[in-house]
């Protein structure tokens, strides 16, 4: 059973990293790329992005490492004594709900609103706008929780 739990935080390890990858990507240049270029070729860029970044891998990364969080934070919840336990904890609280809730309940709402305007539009212009203004504040919140859940995670690997 240790080897296994060990298993899931290597994973999910490796999933914060990754995540944290993709989303530090965003915050640093992507967005900045997207609103240097006209309005409407942001937008239709983004939407793009948007419909691609719904693949199966990065499905599997996303949804992959929540799930193994989940495992591991009932398993750490009920071996809180362990020295590692803690740090396990907090590397799956961090993910869960600094990268995987703010995605569904910040994100892509914001996503959805950008998918359902057309990129030449007087109304894709304004949302566009807010959408820079909210999206990258919010994926700012997804990378730095993402970080702290690999150091987390990378803690806990330490102290097993």
């Amino acid at each position: 059973m240790d080897k296994l739990v060990l298993g899931i935080t290597y994973f999910s390890a490796i999933g914060a990293g990754l995540i944290a990858g993709i989303f530090f990507a965003f915050s640093n240049f992507v967005m900045t790329a997207l609103e240097r270029l006209p309005k409407a070729q942001g937008i239709a860029a983004m939407q793009q992005i948007n419909v691609t970044v719904l693949n199966p891998l990065f499905g599997f990364l996303f949804g992959g490492t929540a799930i193994a969080c989940v495992v591991l934070a009932i398993v750490s919840f009920f071996k809180l004594s362990a020295p590692s336990a803690s740090f396990t904890l907090a590397g799956c609280l961090l993910y869960l709900v600094g990268s995987f809730l703010v995605t569904i309940i910040c994100n892509v709402p914001l996503n959805d609103a950008l998918a359902a305007v057309d990129p030449t539009a007087e109304a894709g212009s304004n949302v566009w706008s807010l959408y820079l203004d909210r999206w990258v504040v919010w994926n700012h919140v997804r990378t730095i929780a993402s970080l702290a859940s690999l150091i987390s995670f990378i803690l806990a690997i330490r102290y097993k």
